[in-house]
């Protein structure tokens, strides 16, 4: 009897953990951040620039967000092995305060960057990942909340940028329109349009 009651003992907790385990993984809140189904390498400043977008679609702020962005992809080593690395991709500007709305998350290709001289083909062949990761105190549920996304080389594209979001209504008040919020557009036609009339256009 005794060990009948130590297995039934055992069998009720087994129970009780299986089903706080799974209440536990259904009642983790949800940190509601979109982000874009494309990241973009576009014309920047002189140079070209990685960016995507990220909104936050919860009704409270994010308080200190914080971005993260890995490179993942095959590389050779010095003795011909191939071997997948991982690289930081660091962001002009990798944290905010209070993250309300969208955030566009700009990263520059200069001569330090790991995407420097890399191309669609190029990442496709190595076949690249971009990991992003975003933590933040959601003042609602009064916690740190967590999310992440990837993009596959396939979804990172070269010469597009992605379309204005804010549009200036009449009295001069600035809306923002989230429709736009996944659209890109060719870079070079993105450019002519903002070109102001009666300026050369090369």
């Amino acid at each position: 009897e005794v060990l009948l009651g130590v297995e039934g003992f055992v069998r009720w907790l087994g129970l009780a953990l299986g089903t706080g385990i799974i209440f536990a993984k259904f009642s983790a809140p949800r940190p509601g951040v979109v982000f874009s189904r494309l990241a973009v390498v576009a014309p920047r400043g002189g140079g070209r620039a990685l960016m995507f977008r990220m909104a936050n679609e919860r009704q409270s702020t994010l308080v200190d967000a914080k971005v993260r962005v890995l490179l993942v992809m095959n590389e050779r080593n010095a003795d011909g092995d191939l071997t997948r690395r991982t690289r930081d991709v660091p962001l002009k500007r990798g944290e905010t305060a209070l993250f309300t709305h969208a955030w566009t998350a700009i990263h520059p290709i200069d001569g330090e960057s790991p995407l420097a001289g890399e191309d669609g083909a190029s990442l496709e062949a190595a076949d690249a990942e971009l990991i992003v990761s975003l933590t933040g105190f959601d003042e609602g549920l009064s916690r740190t909340v967590h999310a992440r996304h990837a993009w596959r080389a396939r979804d990172v594209r070269f010469g597009l940028r992605f379309r204005e979001m804010v549009r200036v209504l009449p009295g001069g008040v600035h809306q923002v329109d989230y429709r736009s919020f996944h659209e890109v557009e060719p870079a070079e036609e993105a450019r002519r349009e903002r070109t102001p009339r009666g300026k050369g256009r090369d």
